[in-house]
């Protein structure tokens, strides 16, 4: 007899991975596919919704026509995407134009209107911004890069849009709009439109105060659900187009953080998980509500009830190899950038590699920052350049790992990496030396995010509890500190740090109004 599983969508940035999942976490078949961005510079990034559903409804076809057996034996759906954008659609459900998605940046300047006053201390009115803290453990990014400055972005240079609106919805929830007809947001979900009273897990609610200081119409907001419930059944016109059973139920939907938390398996307290993806973060469970806002950190609602999560991001991880192999032609496929990387010493000749190609968000939050190459000379070659992105990535997530460790005032231990750069064996190791951490590459690391909102969902469904996910999820291979590597990624680290101070008020200048 076929055991039972959920469908899992996940949506990254690419396109979405589409899988059949096991009650016990493991990707049974899986299909993907690939979705573009809309780049409207300097500073918009936007996708088409109907192309998420369009490369969705493909991979999906595929994984039932690849695995009947299990296709029939689903009792779930489950979906989980890019966090932090903006779906703006009317009263039919019908997206109104593109998504503004976690890359785009234009609303920075209505955020700085929103949360600053005539005495300001970083940028923000100190009543509001402890009011800000207080209720939802964080404050606007300002990045401009958060479910709210894309609202606020809309309202004010895209009116039609604004008024047209029945629901502004996070990707994740749009797709679970298509899926049962129901526009709804979770508790965990909610958190960036910064709207959200979350001081009770059990009773999230919009808060009238923060909804008047930005001007957001709560009537444009989605209704509220628990985390971890079900969001309601399966249309049967979808689930006749995808060929599974109709009626199904489908949980809340969620950002991708949340989902990987839960999937890379480390699901205790203080237990961290590195991201290596488009963008990446240091990630792990917490007992409470804590913020940094200093370093634009913060402990949210997650998935699982009851449960906090620790949020950041670094905007650029493998986006820093995609921008080398798609713009730079350096190479052709990230295999090639692998095996010609590996020739080049530890410290790559000490060339540096900045990888703020989109600003930052943590430890700074810096929408004007840029990367490049720093201390390049001629006598570098192409797997110097390669190997050194792969430090300065590297390097930023040290530099991440350095905060958290001051966040919570204990050393972390070894470091779960998942996401598509895990794949890289070298990656892997650069990321234990220069971080001096054991760094353990587990089971289906590029399926995290899709075992992850699975396994949420069976928790939904009461079929396992949250304290079963731990020790589900088994390491594949574990890469150790390399201590002849410490001298050299110790100076170069502290240049890096240096780099970026001296050279971020000319970034501003550069980039200002960007």
């Amino acid at each position: 007899m076929t055991a039972d599983h959920i469908l899992a969508i996940d949506l990254g940035t690419g396109g979405p991975k589409v899988a059949f999942v096991d009650l016990r976490g493991r990707v049974v078949a899986h299909e993907v596919e690939t979705t573009s961005l809309i780049l409207e510079p300097p500073d918009g990034v936007e996708q088409d919704p109907d192309d998420w559903w369009r490369a969705i409804s493909t991979a999906v076809g595929r994984l039932v026509a690849a695995a009947p057996e299990e296709a029939a034996s689903l009792i779930a759906v489950a979906v989980t995407s890019h966090w932090t954008g903006t779906v703006a659609v009317d009263h039919e459900g019908k997206a109104i134009g593109n998504s503004i998605i976690w890359m785009d940046s234009r609303g920075a300047p209505q955020i700085a209107e929103a949360v600053s006053g005539r005495i300001n201390v970083m940028g923000y009115d100190p009543r509001r911004l402890k009011r800000w803290i207080q209720l939802t453990g964080g404050a606007p990014s300002h990045s401009g890069k958060d479910s709210l400055a894309h609202i606020l972005w809309l309202k004010d240079q895209r009116p039609e849009v604004y008024d047209a609106a029945e629901r502004f919805l996070e990707p994740a929830d749009y797709l679970n709009l298509r899926l049962t007809g129901r526009a709804v947001t979770s508790h965990d979900c909610v958190v960036m439109h910064w709207l959200t009273d979350n001081r009770n897990r059990d009773d999230v609610h919009y808060d009238p105060q923060l909804l008047a200081w930005t001007g957001v119409d709560k009537a444009k907001l989605p209704p509220l659900v628990g985390s971890a419930t079900v969001v309601g059944p399966l249309l049967a016109s979808v689930a006749g187009e995808w060929g599974i059973a109709a009626e199904l139920p489908v949980t809340t939907a969620m950002g991708d953080v949340h989902a990987a938390v839960v999937g890379c398996g480390a699901v205790k307290d203080y237990e961290p998980h590195l991201y290596l993806g488009t963008s990446s973060w240091l990630s792990f469970h917490l007992p409470e509500k804590r913020t940094d806002i200093r370093n634009s950190m913060a402990a949210f609602p997650a998935a699982l009830p009851g449960k906090y999560f620790l949020a950041n991001e670094h905007e650029a991880a493998g986006a820093c190899l995609l921008h080398a192999r798609d713009q730079l032609r350096l190479v052709a496929d990230l295999g090639e950038l692998n095996e010609v990387a590996a020739n080049a010493p530890a410290g790559s000749n000490k060339l540096i590699y900045l990888p703020w190609l989109n600003g930052e968000r943590t430890p700074v939050d810096d929408h004007t920052i840029r990367g490049g190459w720093t201390n390049l000379s001629l006598a570098h070659d192409r797997a110097d350049m390669l190997r050194s992105i792969l430090e300065g990535v590297a390097y930023n997530s040290r530099w991440l790992l350095e905060v958290v460790e001051a966040f919570t005032k204990k050393p972390l231990g070894p470091i779960v990496v998942i996401g598509g750069g895990a794949r890289s064996d070298l990656w892997c190791q650069i990321h234990a030396d220069v971080m001096r951490r054991p760094i353990r590459r587990v089971e289906d690391y590029h399926h995290a995010g899709a075992r992850g909102v699975a396994l949420v969902a069976a928790v939904a469904l009461g079929r396992i509890t949250a304290e079963e996910i731990d020790g589900l999820v088994a390491v594949e291979k574990e890469f150790t500190p390399d201590p002849s590597t410490a001298e050299v990624y110790d100076e170069l680290y502290d240049a890096f740090l240096a780099t970026y101070k001296a050279t971020k008020d000319i970034h501003a200048r550069l980039n200002q109004g960007r």
